[in-house]
Parts: structure tokens; C-alpha cells; sequence
């Protein structure tokens, strides 16, 4: 039997049971555009994710005062023999490859100005801000640095600027910030939320004065910025040193922006998998239909396989023509889905932008593949049966 003859005569087994070839490719079809879909959401959001991390740049280490083992989570709140100062932050100055240092200190507080109040996150900081977090003025300066740096000056974010002043300028208004009157010299350019917090309703000042205002003798944080050509590990090993002279033992943690975010990417690449592997469960679905359908196929068409044959088809053929049928079912199902899937990640996207999506063509690629083994091994049991048939009593079928 010729590829053509093959080709054709397996088309036309196909089209002979619409009914049931389109139950088979609706089940293989639902599972590729469930994988698809799942996945382009899991990879949507571990990107978001990624990038909402990473807004303020990747050559960053944070300082916290407390010795803990967990990445991300603030020492802040565990007891700790000596507090991480502003002499600390001043010595991490000078180490090698670091080009820039911001204390940090971080509280709530009420806001006042002409009659209008707001209770919101003020920040305790310095004058190197703009450089390290990315934070820029949009109007004004930021706080200053040097012998001005204890001043009562106040930086506002923008969404905190238009609820205390409305379309007025701010910058030299005075405010009171829990209770203690400031004079605001800037206002920051909008950055938008960060994993739900809201980055542009917050308010800057020195970090000495939060650091009384809050009742702190602790940093609550240090941030540095280290050149990007320098190897990160050892940028924290020369902090570690430093810090571990200055308090006599390991009473901090230290961690890496690049650590931060490999731990989190993990993490992320696991969820991704977990939603692929949920929406594997429909292929698997549709591999037993494709398994149902073939096998009913060859108990009814006995005869049909019986007279192939007769006419000279041998068994390698018989089993090639129904291995055919199957995958050629689990391909047109794998296209199907991939359309459907492709076109629902769009409709995702445009009917609710605030769901991240994208597609993730490495979950796709294993989808198509996957539907196309499945197909190939639910047709060869079957394929196998019809292939082993005796002619003669395959012809006496009724």
C-alpha cells in the first residue's frame, strides 16, 4: 500500500465517524488550551511578580538587624544584641565596590495640612534614595544630605500630594507628620504599586527623625547599591566582615537582590508547572477517548480489516492505518486547542488587563507534543489488535 493510499484511506476512516472523531478531538483540544491557558497565566504573573521585585534594580543588598535564615523577611523584628545604626550605614560606605548607602526606617503616621488629614507610610530615609530605589523628583529636590540632613523636610509621593493639595503646588507648604511640623521641599514622580502597596502614597523624610518619631533605636533596614560589574556574593562577604568587626558577632542579615529573586523565580517556575500539570490532567482525558474510540473502531470494522487482508495489505500496514487514525485525531485536537488557548490568553488579557498573561511556548511546545504521544500510544493497543486478526475469520464477521 502506497503513503498516498495510507494517507487517504486513513482521512477517510476519520470523516466516515464524525460524531465520534470530533468528541475525541474536543476532549484533545480542551486539554492543549487548558495547558495553554493555565500556563500563560502562571507565566503572566511570575513574570509581574518578577518585575514588581526588580523595579528598583538587581545590583542591590539589604542589611536587617537580627540574624535570620528566611530570604526576604525583615530581622527587624527579632532581638539582637547590638541595633544596626547610622554608623553602620556610615562604615558600609567605605567598602569596596559599594557606591551607595540608604538607612531605612519605615512607620505609619498621620498627615495634616490645611485642615486635611491622612494616615499613611512615612519613610525614614536619605538623600541617595533617588539613586538606589530609582525614585525621582518630579518637582523640587529630594532630602539633602550633609549638615542639613536632620532638618524637618519632607518629600511627598504624588498620589499623597493631590489628596493633601489638590492641583496646588505643595513645595513649600508646611504639613504636620505625626503631630510634628515639616516643610515639603519635593514631590516624587509616580511609581505605582508594588505587590499591593501603593509606592506614591508614602512620605519621606530624615531618617534621623523617624528613627525618634517612631521611638527606634534600630535601622530597620540598610540598603546598598554595589557596582553592577562586581560579583554580589562577594560585595555581602566584605559587608558580612565589616559588620561582623563591628558588633562583634553575626547579628544581621544580609541579603542579595539577585538571591532574592532567583529563591522567588523557583519558586514561581513551580507554580507555573503545577497549573501546566492541572491542565495535563484534560490531555490525559482525551488520551481515553482517543484509547475508547480506537478500540470500538476495530471491533466494527472486522470485516473491513479482513478484506484489506485479502487485497494484500500485511499487518505492519493494518497497524500503521489505525496509529495513523490516532494521531492524526490527537494532531487536529493539539491544533485546535493551541488555536483556542492562544485566542483565550488574548481575550484574558484585553478583558481584564489587571490579570498578567503570557504565553509560555515552552508549555506549549510540551502540550502539542504530549497530545501527540498520547494519541500515538492510546492508538497502539488497539492498532496491535486490529494488526493481529485472522483474515479469514475477520471476512465471516457480521
Amino acid at each position: 500500500m502506497r503513503a498516498s493510499d495510507l494517507a487517504g484511506f486513513t482521512i477517510g476512516a476519520v470523516r466516515a465517524q464524525r460524531g465520534r472523531s470530533l468528541l475525541t478531538v474536543i476532549g484533545i483540544a480542551i486539554g492543549v488550551a487548558a495547558v495553554v491557558l493555565l500556563t500563560a497565566v502562571g507565566e503572566g504573573i511570575h513574570r509581574f511578580v518578577l518585575a514588581e521585585f526588580s523595579q528598583f534594580g538587581t545590583n542591590l543588598i539589604a542589611v536587617n538587624p537580627g540574624k535570620t535564615s528566611t530570604l526576604g523577611m525583615s530581622g527587624a523584628m527579632v532581638s539582637n544584641v547590638r541595633p544596626l545604626s547610622l554608623a553602620d550605614a556610615r562604615a558600609l560606605q567605605q567598602v569596596p565596590d559599594v557606591e551607595a548607602v540608604v538607612p531605612v526606617v519605615q512607620g505609619n503616621a498621620a498627615i495634616e495640612s490645611d485642615g486635611r488629614s491622612r494616615r499613611t507610610m512615612v519613610f525614614g530615609s536619605s538623600a541617595k534614595v533617588p539613586e538606589i530605589w530609582g525614585m525621582r523628583p518630579a518637582s523640587g529636590r529630594f532630602l539633602p544630605e550633609g549638615a542639613g540632613a536632620a532638618r524637618a523636610l519632607a518629600v511627598l509621593g504624588s498620589k499623597l500630594a493631590d489628596e493633601l493639595f489638590g492641583a496646588r503646588s505643595p513645595l513649600g507648604a508646611r504639613i504636620r507628620i505625626g503631630g510634628e511640623p515639616y516643610r515639603v521641599i519635593g514631590v516624587m514622580q509616580s511609581k505605582g504599586q508594588m505587590l499591593g502597596f501603593d509606592l506614591d502614597d508614602t512620605v519621606f523624610i530624615p531618617v534621623q527623625r523617624a528613627l525618634a518619631m517612631f521611638d527606634r533605636e534600630s535601622l530597620m533596614e540598610i540598603d546598598l547599591l554595589y557596582d553592577r560589574a562586581a560579583d554580589s556574593a562577594a560585595v555581602a562577604e566584605r559587608i558580612r566582615a565589616l559588620l561582623q568587626r563591628r558588633h562583634g558577632r553575626e547579628d544581621f542579615t544580609i541579603t542579595t537582590q539577585d538571591q532574592m529573586l532567583q529563591v522567588l523565580g523557583s519558586v514561581l517556575d513551580v507554580l507555573t508547572a503545577v497549573v501546566g500539570a492541572l491542565g495535563g490532567i484534560s490531555l490525559a482525558v482525551g488520551g481515553i477517548g482517543i484509547l475508547t474510540m480506537m478500540t470500538i473502531a476495530v471491533r466494527e470494522r472486522r470485516r473491513e480489516i479482513g478484506l484489506l487482508r485479502a487485497l494484500g495489505a500485511d499487518r505492519d500496514q493494518i497497524l500503521m492505518l489505525f496509529l495513523l487514525e490516532a494521531v492524526l485525531l490527537a494532531l487536529v485536537g493539539g491544533a485546535l486547542g493551541l488555536f483556542l488557548g492562544v485566542g483565550g490568553t488574548w481575550l484574558i488579557g484585553f478583558a481584564i488587563p489587571a490579570l498578567p498573561t503570557e504565553m509560555a511556548w515552552n508549555f506549549v511546545l510540551i502540550a502539542e507534543l504530549t497530545a501527540l504521544t498520547i494519541g500515538l500510544a492510546a492508538g497502539v493497543l488497539p492498532a496491535l489488535r486490529a494488526a493481529a486478526l485472522d483474515p479469514v475469520n475477520a471476512l465471516h464477521e457480521e
